[in-house]
């Protein structure tokens, strides 16, 4: 006889960590199978899943070809230790790389991981070592870069570092252009260059803090930085705010490592969501979507003379799962399947449609006070009825309909997963499959009508 969901939850409360998982609900929910774009529970209620897993399933649940590449692969080499070589490690290694040296026209290399956190730790070690051991790095607030010791020193949230003491250097965190949340009476592109020009005084004289002129040297080695910020509740920044801040960087010698751990492969419309801001990085930062959930894969991109074999050599970093060959064939279909479609224009066209939807949305519910999106990275931050005070209240209430189960579509019982992020934890960040239809997008829209109808009630 199966255990019951009340059973299976007696047992999390009394076996399991909670130091591993984020309950978004109470009583925490348990899901049972998933296909495209939903989960379904243990009743058989399908929930429309507007996050899919942070953004690691951009391609829908279940992908019948990338599950076929993973099967296939379990009966020809599943497992071989990492001081070994396997075909696919080699092949999507040099498909990143390739692609990265069209792009950019730079040669570069890719070192594999895990997952995403371990792949900052990564690329940390990368940087400290090409700037002779220098340990302090820029961040922005709102950014988010992973849990680990060396990654939430990274990260602006110090609730992740609070109990933990720090290891190496706290970064130095810089404003972000949140142009929803900035001054009021400036333009985009304006707020913009006035946020680099913030971070630009820094270097006016060594009395700023970080930056000998008599020797031409900088305390910090690089600025980590998302395109668009994850966590921090998908803000986009202006079109010209990476060139003007790029520009700055290269002037004193400060490497550019960019995390597209949650807007990579095509989230927000191009493989890589800073390939939209017109810059070149110094170091890239992938994982999550590479594999669509399948096997925990991630890694670094970075130009040749940061990452040859001299400057970085074997065993500089090490993982015994780095790059398994279950992980690794998969992500070289994920990027075969890339390259076979046109991604860029359907992506852009599903999020103009789900973001007209959300705009629409907005004009009956004042408290939705800002929306905005990049391809299918939209969001949607919830206020009080000023349509700016920032409302968690009533956000929290939203999350806790949606995964009872217990909206109505079309006469069926209907759930809906979403996800919350933003500075103030009041921001719906919407990460859909990178398939979804046009009939699940208009059907989203009913759904989240029909939930701010009942959270404002209740």
């Amino acid at each position: 006889m199966r255990d019951t969901d009340a059973d299976l939850l007696a047992d999390e409360a009394r076996y399991c960590s909670f130091g591993d998982t984020v309950h978004y609900a109470d009583p925490p929910k348990i899901f049972e199978r998933c296909e495209g774009s939903w989960l379904y529970d243990t009743r058989g209620v399908p929930y429309l899943d507007l996050q899919m897993w942070y953004s690691a399933v951009n391609f829908g649940y279940a992908n019948p070809r990338l599950n076929n590449v993973l099967r296939a692969q379990l009966d020809t080499l599943p497992q071989v230790a990492s001081q070994y070589l396997h075909r696919s490690k080699i092949e999507l290694a040099k498909t990143l790389a390739q692609d990265a040296q069209r792009k950019w026209g730079l040669p570069g290399r890719v070192h594999f991981n895990v997952g995403g956190s371990q792949s900052i730790e990564d690329s940390l070690k990368l940087v400290r070592n090409a700037r002779g051991g220098k340990s302090l790095m820029f961040a922005f607030e709102g950014g988010y870069h992973g849990r680990t010791l060396g990654a939430s020193a990274i990260t602006s949230s110090y609730r992740y570092r609070r109990r933990f003491g720090h290891f190496g250097d706290r970064a130095q965190f810089v404003q972000f252009p949140y142009r929803f949340r900035g001054p009021k009476g400036i333009g985009k592109e304006e707020y913009g260059s006035l946020c680099v020009r913030q971070f630009e005084r820094l270097f006016e004289t060594e009395y700023n803090g970080i930056w000998d002129p008599k020797t031409g040297q900088c305390e910090y080695a690089a600025f980590y930085v998302e395109a668009v910020q994850g966590t921090g509740g998908y803000v986009i920044p202006p079109k010209n705010f990476f060139i003007e801040l790029k520009r700055v960087l290269d002037r004193y010698g400060i490497l550019l490592v960019v995390d597209e751990i949650q807007m990579g492969f095509y989230r927000t419309g191009k493989l890589w969501g800073i390939e939209h801001f017109g810059v070149t990085p110094d170091v890239l930062v992938f994982g999550k979507a590479l594999t669509n959930g399948l096997n925990p894969l991630a890694g670094i991109w970075a130009r040749e003379e940061l990452i040859n074999p001299t400057l970085f050599p074997p065993g500089s970093t090490h993982s015994t799962f780095a790059s398994t060959p279950l992980g690794t064939v998969v992500g070289l279909e994920t990027m075969k399947m890339l390259a076979e479609t046109d991604y860029e224009t359907m992506v852009m066209g599903k999020g103009a449609h789900f973001l007209a939807g959300l705009q629409d949305l907005q004009k009956r519910h004042p408290e939705i006070g800002d929306v905005d999106g990049l391809g299918l990275a939209l969001r949607a931050e919830i206020c009080e009825a000023d349509g700016f005070t920032p409302n968690k209240k009533l956000v929290d209430k939203m999350v806790e309909i949606g995964l009872a189960g217990d909206l109505e579509y079309r006469g069926k019982q209907t759930g809906l997963v979403l996800d919350i992020g933003g500075y103030y934890k009041n921001v719906i960040t919407f990460a859909p499959s990178l398939h979804i239809s046009s009939e699940e997008i208009d059907q989203a829209m009913v759904l989240l009508d029909q939930l701010f109808t009942k959270a404002k009630r209740g």
